[in-house]
């Protein structure tokens, strides 16, 4: 083999590798595609009727727009008027299908309702243990810091830390009672969704992440 021949190997070795490196830096080219291990994870979305998408419209709500975003699939089990009560006697349910990843934003109808903070917060706490105890990732999203949107008494970030879970704290502040990011007295508009998928999106791709590895 000839210097020359052995140096134009080289070089070409050297264009695959930066081609390859290009390719999955860019979106659509690299881990978001359809085919990415992080693309097959299996996601649910447990909550409210703000997950649900009540005040939006079209394919608006938070749950759709992070779906777009990632790539990933993205199953709504958000039902309207869900308290920590009611979603508590879902959990086995939503497990029994083994997600991967399960985003759990709870909490706004335990306030309307009057529900303790106690009895919020041990119910939302026996929630995310029994996801993680299934082996599914949790991404704990709180309301706000402080009455009336933390109907845990600032209990959540204990909560991730001692599940191992992803916490997104105070995703409606800044937009809960703002009339330009709110369809109603309680709902967020789409405006007030992209807001909310903005904020959990770095968490879920966390999640997607390690879920891939």
């Amino acid at each position: 083999m000839s210097v020359a021949t052995d140096h134009s190997r080289r070089r070409f070795a050297v264009l695959i590798a930066a081609v390859a490196l290009t390719a999955a830096a860019v979106p659509g080219c690299g881990g978001d595609s359809p085919s990415s291990p992080s693309a097959a994870a299996t996601v649910t979305a447990l909550g409210d009727s703000i997950t649900f998408g009540t005040g939006t419209t079209g394919s608006n709500d938070y749950v759709s727009l992070l779906s777009s975003r990632t790539g990933v699939s993205i199953v709504n089990s958000g039902r309207p008027g869900e308290t920590t009560a009611s979603a508590l006697t879902r959990v086995d349910a939503i497990t029994g299908r083994d997600p991967d990843i399960v985003i759990v934003f709870l909490g706004g109808n335990d306030v309307l309702q009057g529900v303790s903070a106690a009895q919020s917060t041990s119910n939302i706490t026996t929630i995310v243990q029994g996801i993680r105890a299934s082996g599914a990732a949790v991404v704990l999203v709180g309301l706000g810091n402080g009455p009336p949107l933390d109907p845990f008494n600032g209990a959540l970030p204990g909560i991730a830390s001692q599940t191992g879970s992803i916490l997104v704290p105070a995703v409606l502040e800044g937009v809960f009672g703002v009339a330009s990011l709110m369809a109603d007295a309680i709902h967020p508009n789409n405006a007030g969704h992209a807001i909310i998928a903005d904020r959990i999106e770095p968490a879920l791709r966390s999640a997607l992440a390690a879920a891939s590895r």
